[in-house]
């Protein structure tokens, strides 16, 4: 029999097993991406959004063996926006047993309960960039680096522990080097004579700080009341982000638009995909996972689709027409062969850009929401 007994992550030797689980879990698993370890021990310790979020880790154990993770957080900033009281779960993985499954998040809600939030949701990240959403479609798919993948038998767990869907996300997968419709071809050319666009330098970018907190200020602005539970970066957070994404950017499968007064317009950025890499690398850069990375930096025959965006100003105006004008012609260009869109929510109207497109539904996630009863 079991012998289950749950625990608080507290000390460096736990917080390791903590994140080594789910690649025990997954070992025999062909579609699971493994975390780098390093990055999750930031994510977990100092990263500035999680110095402002409260949070609280859990393993269960049988005898010395862990069979289960959860850690719980409280964006108080996301609270306040939407005038919540919401916990929030994460890095949530179980073996198929309820009663695992039942101790995490019985324990996740008794803190959230003891902080006076009424509800809890999940998976999620402390803000709007982290992993989000439990896989419900597409497990025979491999995730880009940046999404969850999960069991189906998630899903039944915790649902059958009282949660109930809060939103989908849904991911497109495409041929990157299809043509772009004819019509939005001429669209895109008068919107770049008309409106005095240009496409600013991705190299001048990585060197112009000035410039990247304007485009971090625009994400923010692109994305605030227009995506679903979005959380607007602070600054900390800006700087977080282009320290360690701007460097990564080639102008190969990057763009940003400036309009005539040198505001950033709209932007799309790529990556080429590095699942492969993280699946060779298990966790580690080093000693030899650095060159898998590295050689999948250079291959751009799988690309990310991350984000794209418009500031508030342009969106509803055709500008995405431009820069998916300006986006098909790089992916050509570079020899992309398949893209894979960034999670969409399935009730933004910016999802039905993919319907111009051949494309097929790569990955559907779902958010899962649970209201608290008052009971301790």
């Amino acid at each position: 029999m079991p012998d289950y007994k749950i625990v608080e992550v507290k000390t460096r030797k736990d917080l390791r097993k903590f994140i080594k689980f789910p690649d025990i879990l997954y070992k025999d698993c062909p579609q699971y991406v493994p975390a780098l370890h390093s990055d999750q021990v930031k994510s977990l310790t100092t990263v500035s959004t999680a110095r402002y979020c409260p949070h609280r880790m859990w393993m269960v154990l049988d005898g010395k063996k862990v069979v289960g993770r959860i850690c719980a957080m409280i964006n108080p900033r996301y609270n306040e926006k939407y005038s919540k009281k919401r916990a929030r779960f994460g890095w949530f993985d179980t073996i198929n047993d309820i009663e695992v499954a039942r101790m995490l998040l019985d324990r996740a809600e008794q803190w959230a309960r003891e902080n006076g939030m009424t509800e809890v949701h999940g998976p999620l990240y402390y803000n709007t960039l982290g992993k989000q959403g439990m896989l419900v479609e597409g497990y025979e798919n491999v995730p880009p680096f940046n999404c969850y993948y999960n069991y189906p038998y998630y899903n039944d767990l915790v649902t059958a522990l009282g949660y109930t869907k809060e939103c989908d996300w849904l991911q497109y997968q495409m041929a990157a080097d299809q043509q772009v419709p004819d019509k939005m071809k001429n669209i895109a050319k008068r919107l770049m004579e008309r409106y005095e666009l240009k496409e600013g330098d991705i190299d001048s970018l990585k060197h112009d700080r000035a410039l990247v907190r304007k485009f971090f200020r625009m994400y923010n602005e692109s994305f605030d009341g227009a995506v679903y539970n979005f959380v607007p970066f602070t600054d900390e957070e800006i700087e977080e982000e282009a320290n360690q994404v701007i460097g990564l950017l080639d102008s190969r499968l990057c763009c940003f638009l400036l309009d005539k007064e040198g505001e950033v317009a709209a932007f799309g950025i790529s990556f080429p995909s590095i699942s492969k890499a993280l699946q060779k690398a298990k966790g580690h850069l080093f000693p030899f996972g650095w060159i898998h990375f590295l050689r999948a930096m250079h291959d751009f025959t799988n690309i990310d689709l991350m984000l794209n965006g418009a500031a508030p100003k342009w969106q509803n105006t055709g500008i995405s027409a431009v820069f998916h004008c300006i986006m098909a012609d790089k992916y050509k260009a570079a020899g992309c062969k398949w893209a894979v869109a960034n999670p969409q929510i399935e009730t933004n109207s910016a999802v039905n850009v993919w319907e111009k497109y051949e494309n097929r539904l790569y990955m559907r996630r779902r958010c899962y929401v649970k209201t608290l009863s008052s009971e301790q």
